[in-house]
């Protein structure tokens, strides 16, 4: 891996943002591939470059993962959540796809468990490197190792000072999804990938696009001669990926860094094919940005609206997301609540104020 010179300038357990809040599909968009390949199967995207998708148990039900040509073997981008549904279906896609090549690399765009679940089941058995940024990695092992900052307990903390009440703050404790049971043990080492970094996967280079605002130090990937951006959870064609404030970095503001981060994406050449974590392969990266900066415009004014009156950030869910969400769900709605109006109170459009109680409440400044 060496610098790219003069490149350009350009966050816990993910999913994204729930249907609620999907910002309108620009019709300007187009969608090169009809279906995603059934599971266990993969079909080809780019010269040697291989789609494969993978099933997760929540209302976002799927992920897709890359597969790459790598000369005598192969790279993979993304592992999929720890499960047997999906260990299973990776050794279809060994026996079946890899045709007894060796895998060289596994790259991980973020420490998200869709994304890192089996990372260390992958590297394991092929023994081969993780090729991953310093702060995805890291975040990856305290969140798994509990560390404090990083515990279920310290995000209800958060939350109920945001003014979650004790019986869904209950509700979300107990719900069954949870980060250790999400991804296999950890690799203890890595390979660091920075911003700019030339990535090199069969003679064709890859370079890293850094995002940020939906994990600390997400690590896209775009190739100029294939015209072709692996954008992980960064760009997505129908949703808004979940951007959200945790406890720990709770005066964040996560939404400037992902709208700053999207803006930057939309320099690259019009006619680059985005691949996406979740949905469909699909051209048009600049309209998809417009219409992700449109979205977070149109919520922050709506924001606002409802700080007529002072609000709690529990108090701001239902504008964001207006129907019933589970427990999974109601932790990635409370902090992207709560990043919204942390990012209003930066710009100083809201004021914040302290209740006898302890709630923080937040007010629109005229």
């Amino acid at each position: 891996m060496r610098p790219l010179a003069a490149a350009s300038p350009i966050s816990h357990m993910n999913e994204t943002t729930p249907a609620a809040t999907r910002p309108p599909e620009a019709p300007s968009l187009s969608f090169p591939f009809a279906q995603a390949p059934a599971g266990g199967t993969w079909q080809e995207v780019a010269p040697g470059l291989f789609w494969l998708r993978m099933p997760l148990p929540f209302a976002l039900d799927h992920i897709n993962l890359w597969v790459l040509r790598d000369g005598a073997g192969w790279t993979l981008v993304d592992t999929g959540l720890n499960s047997e549904t999906t260990r299973g279906l990776w050794e279809q896609i060994i026996t079946d796809g890899l045709a007894g090549l060796p895998v060289r690399r596994v790259i991980v765009t973020h420490y998200h468990p869709d994304h890192f679940g089996l990372a260390g089941w992958l590297t394991q058995r092929f023994g081969v490197e993780l090729w991953m940024t310093e702060s995805e990695f890291i975040t990856a092992q305290v969140v798994f190792a509990q560390l404090p900052g990083y515990t279920t307990e310290a995000s209800l903390e958060l939350f109920g000072r945001h003014g979650l009440d004790e019986e869904r703050q209950e509700a979300v404790r107990n719900r069954k999804h949870s980060y250790r049971k999400a991804i296999s043990e950890p690799p203890t080492t890595f390979r660091r990938m920075l911003d700019g970094d030339i990535v090199e996967i069969d003679g064709r280079d890859w370079r890293v696009v850094m995002g940020y605002g939906h994990a600390p130090e997400h690590a896209a990937l775009y190739c100029e001669e294939l015209g072709v951006l692996i954008s992980g959870d960064m760009v997505l064609p129908k949703i808004s990926t979940n951007v959200s404030v945790w406890a720990s970095e709770p005066e964040g503001d996560p939404l400037e860094l992902f709208l700053r981060s999207v803006k930057h994406y939309a320099g690259l050449p019009a006619d680059t094919l985005v691949l996406p974590s979740h949905g469909l392969p699909f051209h048009g990266l600049q309209t998809r940005a417009e219409a992700l900066h449109e979205h977070h415009r149109q919520r922050l004014n709506e924001v606002v609206a409802a700080c007529a009156q002072p609000a709690s950030a529990a108090e701001i869910v239902p504008v964001l997301f207006r129907r019933q969400l589970d427990n999974h769900q109601m932790v990635f709605a409370m902090g992207e609540a709560i990043a919204h109006l942390n990012h209003l109170l930066y710009k100083r459009l809201v004021v914040r104020e302290t209740t006898p109680g302890g709630i923080l409440r937040f007010m629109r400044t005229s």
